[in-house]
């Protein structure tokens, strides 16, 4: 397609329901009390709909954190594409007029009394509860691994924030100027953007080669399962992009410690622990629920999800089961897929009309299907646009981007037009 159909297109996607979905017109007049706990992109998000929505509400927003960041940019960091301050913005900014945001960290839930504790003991009641903490990456699960050492001797995580994103960007370039292996690869937990790992991989190695510096460096993908991406026709398109770009692969590795002094990882696999060498690791740490949540009575108690302790949620609804005043939004929900930006976009409208439904007196039929979104970046202006939803099906949004092509536009999107919708989605706009 010719980039002058490619611009038409991707005009159309940014003035869609990408961008900026039309606003619910349902209201409520209740009187609630409606307690966020989290002030990341879900529960700004919540806060902005849920204050325009229900006007008599009383909404407070709790969480300690001052800065607020476009963690989807992380990887543009990483590439050496951005800057920190560019996915770095302050949380006031998108705090409602209307909203009272009590900025400490949630130490406590107590869903049996409809009450949530702050760092300082304050307690805080509600009728409603959103759950919406985010997540907590564990880079101490690994062994020998610290955030500190980010940016040190060959080891990198664009995850653990902009400052470190940038220097993993610094890293790739000394890696690929000296040469050697480079490891990549996920942790076994659940995690955010689980596209990530595979786009700095082909970062890597197209930064390589626009510097003939690729002979000079052996990457190799350490994936967790038998599989590349969770998707089966993305795993298989992931295969294919690798064995062509030279990319080796092992199946059924699990990153469980690093020695920073000798350059060595070592790997659980079914067959007993296997050590690699390398120069350069991208370490992605096991991700769990914040310790307040997973110690809480609303967390799993049993199944696949229990052990991170995830927010237990029946998954169309992100409704919690035994506590039915409580939803789970974002990266915590305890749901099989969902833990990027994108969900948060078609999560929040979902439990905000259900909620609003309620509250008026009507019966909630909103639900979420699990849509997620990746736009795989493949290398420097190229990228797959990749949706889909809870059962692996590809569902993309605008039939003039294939999902499996890489394209210019996907890339544009990912570069241009993210940002955009983001923040329309923090106002309650998208």
């Amino acid at each position: 397609m010719k980039r002058r159909a490619f611009l038409a297109g991707a005009g159309t996607l940014m003035a869609s329901g990408f961008t900026a979905d039309a606003v619910s017109a349902q209201s409520s007049t209740s009187r609630a009390r409606v307690v966020i706990a989290g002030a990341g992109a879900a529960g700004l998000a919540l806060a902005s709909r849920l204050r325009r929505q229900m006007e008599n509400a009383t909404i407070i927003l709790i969480d300690g954190k001052k800065a607020h960041h476009f963690q989807p940019g992380y990887t543009l960091v990483g590439a050496g594409l951005w800057r920190p301050e560019d996915v770095t913005e302050a949380n006031a900014a998108y705090v409602p007029v209307g909203v009272e945001w009590i900025e400490q960290a949630v130490a406590e839930f107590d869903p049996a009394a409809n009450a949530v504790i702050t760092a300082s003991g304050q307690r805080v009641p509600y009728d409603f509860l959103f759950v919406a903490t985010g997540l907590k990456l564990d880079y101490q699960a690994v062994e020998g691994m610290d955030a500190g050492l980010i940016g040190k001797e060959g080891i990198t995580s664009i995850y653990a924030g902009p400052t470190e994103a940038a220097a993993s960007a610094a890293a790739i370039d000394r890696f690929i100027e000296v040469g050697g292996v480079g490891l990549f690869g996920r942790p076994q937990t659940e995690m955010k953007c689980a596209g990530a790992p595979l786009k700095i991989t082909f970062i890597t190695d197209d930064k390589a080669r626009r510097r003939n510096r690729r002979g000079g460096v052996k990457l190799i993908y350490n994936a967790h399962n038998p599989a590349l991406f969770a998707v089966p026709p993305v795993h298989e398109k992931v295969k294919s992009l690798f064995a062509a770009r030279d990319i080796a692969t092992n199946y059924n590795h699990v990153l469980k410690a690093i020695d920073p002094g000798t350059k060595e990882a070592t790997y659980a696999t079914p067959g007993g622990d296997v050590r690699l060498r390398y120069d350069f690791i991208h370490v992605v740490p096991p991700m769990r629920a914040p310790d307040a949540v997973r110690k809480s009575p609303l967390a799993w108690q049993s199944g696949p999800l229990a052990a991170d302790g995830w927010v237990e949620a029946e998954k169309a609804t992100l409704r919690h089961p035994r506590f039915s005043n409580v939803f789970a939004v974002g990266d915590v929900a305890g749901v099989p897929r969902g833990k990027t930006a994108a969900s948060v976009k078609w999560q929040v409208p979902v439990v905000v009309d259900n909620l609003i439904a309620e509250t008026a007196g009507r019966t909630p039929t909103a639900t979420y299907n699990g849509y997620t979104s990746c736009p795989m970046v493949t290398a420097y202006g190229k990228a797959m646009l990749i949706e889909f939803d809870y059962d692996g099906k590809l569902v993309p949004s605008f039939p003039f981007i294939p999902p499996l092509e890489e394209l210019w536009v996907s890339w544009l999107i990912e570069e241009k037009g993210l940002k955009g919708a983001y923040r329309a989605m923090l106002r309650g706009r998208a």
